[in-house]
Order: C-alpha cells, then structure tokens, then sequence
C-alpha cells in the first residue's frame, strides 16, 4: 500500500488530488440518494391516481416503469461510485483495473468512478475484456 496516495504517472497522486476526487464522489452519491429517494416516491404516488380512463392509467404505468427504470440506472452508478470510494481508501484510485496504467486525468475528471482507461473501457463495451 502506498504511504502517500495512489500512482499516478509513475508518481503518487498526492492526498489533495484524492480528497478531491472523494468529495466529488461523496456529492454524486448524495445527489443520487435523493434522487433514487424521490424516483421511489413519485413511482408509489402514480398507483395512488384515482383514475379511472384506460389511457390515464397506461400513462401511469408507463410513468412508472420509466421512473424506476431511472432508480435501477442511479443505482449502478452509485455502486460504481461506492467502489471508487473504496478503491480510494485501499490506494487503487486511478489506475485501470485491468492493464494497470494510470487513468488520464481529463477521465476522471468526467467519469470520477471510472475503473478502466479508456481503452479497455472500449474493449469492455466490445466485449473483448
């Protein structure tokens, strides 16, 4: 395990750069816990509807299947992020979990949960990792 933090072209990233990228994952979660919260809730109040027209109550059901369908996908990012907090506190934070090369810090910055580098994202996507 690294004294100082995780490698980072061929050096470690320093301790400010990672309770950055900390912070900025702990914003994301917080923001998706409330917005899975509330999904949650507007999903449970669209079968409250009193409606009684057919078309009233497909739209609900569609609605409803799109809100949670927003949950299933918040959900997954906030396990990707868990993981990244993780990796951050076991010093494995940007580095790619497969070839082991740095992650490029335009990509973290963008994808701050991101686990692979770009190139073996792109395999991943093709299936060939």
């Amino acid at each position: 395990m690294a004294p100082e933090g995780t490698l980072w072209g061929g050096t470690l990233m320093d301790k400010k750069r990672l309770e950055y990228y900390k912070k900025k994952l702990a914003i994301r979660r917080e923001e998706l816990m409330k917005t899975i919260a509330r999904t949650q809730e507007e999903g449970r109040t669209a079968d409250e509807d009193p409606t009684v027209d057919l078309a009233d109550k497909a739209a609900n059901s569609y609605t409803k299947e799109f809100l949670f369908g927003m949950t299933n996908t918040d959900r997954k990012i906030l396990n990707l992020i868990d993981a990244a907090l993780k990796r951050i506190d076991t010093d494995d934070y940007g580095v790619c979990a497969n070839c082991q090369d740095e992650l490029q810090q335009k990509r973290l910055e963008a994808v701050p949960w991101a686990k692979h580098c770009i190139t073996c994202q792109e395999k991943m996507e093709q299936g060939l990792l």
